[in-house]
């Protein structure tokens, strides 16, 4: 009789590559996501700050290079990012499907409890979910605020030297303010998520190590909230007009 041997087949990339890839990906996002918001606190403080901010970011370094070339460098890189860690979650993702099956309504049930721990189960859980809405939005942003794409731009969209009264034109509509505060929040929850994982898979398994990766998660979700979200609000409450 023919003995079966099971041959234990190795898949490239291996998922420890995958998961490295998401957590450089995922925190380097995650530190432009905070950068981009003490930019964004400019406009606070008037259309001449916001737009000057706007025109030193498109020229950066010049003559040094060319007009908005570090902005494009800048831009390219986050774009590979995004691509990398986008490929990287949908292979993990459907191998986890392919392994284990869809998961029972008793297992669901049980990742949702658990006390202290039921937000990290919360976010982990809607990862997927909070990761497709966030490449949307990121296209929706670049094409309302960027681009001036209609119909997702006001008609009211000047170009690069008038990034305040875009900014204000847009959020000037409930929708859309409405819109982006909603985002900050799925952002924030998945960059709280995130930068957890990405410690762990990254080697900091301490208790300490872990603790301090917390704290950080917890502190930039919470500054994107606030920082981020308080613009629309203070739009539509006619403090920025």
């Amino acid at each position: 009789m023919a003995s079966t041997v099971d041959v234990k087949v190795r898949r490239v990339p291996a998922a420890w590559v995958l998961k490295v890839t998401m957590a450089v990906t995922g925190l380097l996002w995650a530190a432009f996501v905070l950068i981009h918001l003490y930019g964004n606190t400019k406009v606070f403080f008037g259309a001449e700050s916001f737009n000057g901010y706007a025109h030193w970011l498109r020229h950066a370094l010049y003559p040094l290079f060319p007009e908005g070339a570090v902005l494009w460098a800048f831009r390219i890189v986050l774009v590979i990012s995004l691509v990398l860690h986008v490929a990287s979650a949908t292979i993990l993702w459907s191998r986890g499907r392919a392994a284990g099956g869809r998961p029972s309504r008793a297992a669901l049930i049980a990742r949702f409890r658990g006390g202290r721990r039921s937000l990290q189960a919360i976010s982990a859980r809607l990862m997927p979910f909070t990761g497709v809405m966030i490449l949307a939005f990121v296209i929706i942003h670049v094409l309302d605020l960027t681009t001036g794409t209609r119909p997702i731009a006001t008609a009211e969209f000047g170009g690069h030297e008038t990034a305040y009264e875009n900014l204000v034109a847009s959020f000037s509509r409930p929708w859309m303010a409405a819109f982006y505060v909603l985002m900050m929040l799925l952002i924030a929850l998945h960059v709280f998520h995130g930068i957890r994982t990405a410690a762990q898979d990254l080697g900091a398994m301490g208790y300490r190590l872990r603790l301090v990766a917390v704290w950080v998660a917890g502190l930039a979700s919470l500054a994107i909230v606030l920082g981020n979200a308080l613009i629309p609000l203070a739009v539509q409450m006619g403090i920025l007009t």
